[in-house]
């Protein structure tokens, strides 16, 4: 599903990586906690409130949004480099696959979570200044990005993004928790770890399956692995795809991570032309 990026949105993702533009790219990754403890310090004692924050602080909303992608990625491959190992820790990797990625997007939008300060912080377009705003019962790590992403106009409508519900059997995170939480799983296979050739093959066939629908993994029908994996990869690859169309290839730090050197021959970042769903339930 292809929507264009309206004028507002290409704005603000723009405005995000104007001045990575010109940084030598593998320098530009701020140190650990970098966007985090500049939110902190510039957080208002004064709750729902607007201030003026560090000129770096917009750039270190794209920094974060990369890294977490980069760290969807990674995460991905290690769930595909599972899938016969553990179906317990394929699907728990792949599930955090997903969130990694769903988290960067929301990063893409201006928003962060400051849990030492117990704020939900949104970046205002094109300008030095973020809200803080008090953290509610219903912002927990795994359903505020998600909603933040889902309830955007420009993702609403994909049904490949979902507000993660967790008491529902067909979600993400329902299926997370089951694998991470139930008592009683017993899966203990033969532990073989994929040869490169293998992971390779795995993925290429993840890429491959076709589906009219995107196949949101089902708590009822677990280990949905090849669900959870799926949808991850799509998701990995729209992210992708939606900065590639934000910047046009101009912004030399993407330019340079939207293809890490550690998935050459690994993961080729393409998908299969979506047509019919036949393939999902006949290739399990």
């Amino acid at each position: 599903m292809t929507v264009t990026i309206d004028a507002a949105l290409l704005q603000l993702v723009q405005s995000l990586f104007s001045d990575l533009g010109g940084t030598a790219a593998r320098r530009a990754i701020p140190p650990y906690l970098s966007l985090a403890n500049a939110l902190d310090k510039a957080c208002p004692a004064a709750k729902n409130t607007t201030v003026r924050v560090p000129a770096s602080v917009p750039s270190m909303f794209a920094t974060a949004a990369v890294e977490g992608w980069l760290r969807a990625v990674h995460t991905f491959l290690i769930s595909a480099a599972l899938t016969q190992a553990s179906p317990v820790w394929a699907t728990i990797s792949g599930y955090y696959a997903s969130h990694y990625c769903m988290r960067s997007f929301a990063h893409l939008l201006g928003h962060f979570q400051l849990f030492r300060r117990k704020r939900v912080v949104q970046l205002e377009s094109g300008r030095p200044y973020c809200s803080f705003m008090q953290k509610s019962g219903s912002d927990r790590e795994h359903a505020f990005y998600w909603r933040i992403v889902k309830r955007h106009a420009h993702f609403t409508e994909d049904p490949l993004f979902t507000e993660n519900h967790d008491d529902i059997d067909v979600s993400d995170a329902a299926h997370r928790n089951r694998v991470t939480y139930a008592d009683h799983l017993s899966i203990f296979p033969p532990f073989r770890v994929l040869t490169e050739e293998a992971l390779r093959q795995r993925i290429n066939f993840i890429s491959r399956i076709q589906f009219a629908a995107p196949p949101i993994p089902d708590r009822s029908r677990f280990p949905d692995t090849e669900s959870v994996q799926v949808v991850a990869y799509h998701r990995i690859v729209r992210f992708r795809r939606f900065v590639d169309e934000a910047l046009g290839g101009s912004n030399r730090f993407w330019s340079v991570h939207r293809t890490p050197a550690w998935t050459s021959g690994v993961v080729s970042f393409q998908l299969a032309e979506q047509t019919t769903l036949a393939s999902l339930d006949r290739l399990r």
